[in-house]
């Protein structure tokens, strides 16, 4: 049994490939993977044995059987030795029913985000090609959080992703209502153009399926706040691009309730994606944990909101501000229509916040 760590997208160097013997072991601390001490040991394990190049372990290969990757991540530094990551800090940073989110720092300051799944049993080249798929739209878009590396043994698959110290979205405005600094209206609204060019660009994805992976290219399949990485110029980065298809089946998640009529992986529909942008929106507005009850209230309340006659928004919206704020709300709105062929286009929202963008007191 060997097990893998492929590092993406591919330098100018090389790409490294590395095998994990004494696999037995490995499994066995596999099963408490969700505590910091046990993917310390098994990121231990894995970088102790020899590297070697992946072309010259595989000659010849086919060009579906590369390890690939395009454009650039913010994390260029080379991969860490041993003795790094044994005196890594490591520590859970969130959990569902999909799998565990582990944040790694190592001594030297480099930061990395590992994404470990459960339920998969697609087999090592099916994940691989996955993965290195999704790889290459996510390292091509300044919208989208880039994936460097993954891993994959029996019980254990990992992602590895960029760290983004400002955290998530929805860390910023759990903190914010809970008495730190809230955001702004206009860095609400940059946070949500940002959002909405990560899905045009997702949505843009042609051909919309890869024959050779199964996937749907064209569709996230699970956007929601805490998958909106913040950058510190407060632009944002979609997170989790199709990684719902890594794992063999969709489960409803306490965070995510799938209000869209998702379904699984061979289920998803760009008119989901654009509801649960919706519902971000929402949260962005001032709604925590938008659900379709509140969707109707808001909708019924929505004159009185826009006549000042009930308070709706959680910031100083004033002038400007409201306007921009108002015409906001009514996309969420749109996005969130029960009805799935009447929510519009990432396209046609696009265009509609550009107007937003343009609108003077």
């Amino acid at each position: 049994m060997t097990t893998t760590i492929s590092g993406l997208p591919l330098q100018s160097n090389q790409l490294r490939i590395f095998d994990m013997y004494d696999c037995h072991q490995l499994c066995v601390i596999a099963v408490t993977c969700c505590s910091a001490c046990a993917t310390q040991r098994i990121l231990a394990r894995a970088f102790a044995e020899p590297r070697r190049d992946l072309k010259e372990q595989n000659k010849p290969q086919d060009e579906d059987d590369r390890r690939v990757g395009g454009g650039s991540c913010e994390n260029h530094a080379p991969t860490p030795t041993l003795e790094e990551v044994f005196n890594a800090s490591v520590r859970v940073i969130g959990e569902n029913s999909r799998g565990s989110t582990v944040k790694m720092v190592l001594p030297n300051g480099r930061v990395s985000v590992l994404k470990r799944f459960r339920s998969v049993t697609m087999a090592e080249r099916e994940f691989g090609r996955r993965v290195e798929r999704l790889a290459q739209v996510c390292n091509s878009s300044d919208y989208l959080v880039p994936i460097s590396a993954y891993s994959y043994s029996k019980r254990i698959k990992l992602v590895v992703r960029d760290y983004y110290p400002m955290g998530s979205l929805a860390d910023l405005l759990s903190g914010g209502r809970q008495g730190l600094t809230a955001l702004t209206w206009p860095q609400r609204l940059t946070i949500i153009v940002s959002i909405a060019r990560a899905i045009g660009f997702i949505h843009a994805q042609s051909p919309p399926s890869d024959v050779q992976t199964n996937m749907k290219m064209n569709v996230h399949g699970n956007i929601k706040s805490s998958n909106v990485m913040i950058n510190v110029d407060l632009s944002a980065r979609l997170s989790d691009y199709g990684f719902i298809q890594l794992v063999d089946c969709y489960v409803e998640d306490s965070d995510h309730r799938d209000r869209a009529g998702t379904g699984n992986s061979q289920n998803l529909r760009q008119e989901s994606d654009i509801f649960s942008f919706g519902l971000v929106i929402l949260d962005l507005l001032g709604v925590a944990d938008p659900d379709p009850n509140n969707i109707v209230r808001i909708r019924i309340a929505k004159e009185s909101i826009i006549q000042s006659k009930r308070m709706f928004f959680e910031f100083d919206a004033h002038g400007r501000d409201r306007k921009q704020a108002l015409m906001v709300q009514e996309i969420a709105l749109c996005c969130t229509d029960l009805l799935p062929e009447a929510r519009p286009p990432v396209s046609q929202i696009l265009l509609y916040l550009n107007r937003v963008l343009e609108t003077s007191t």
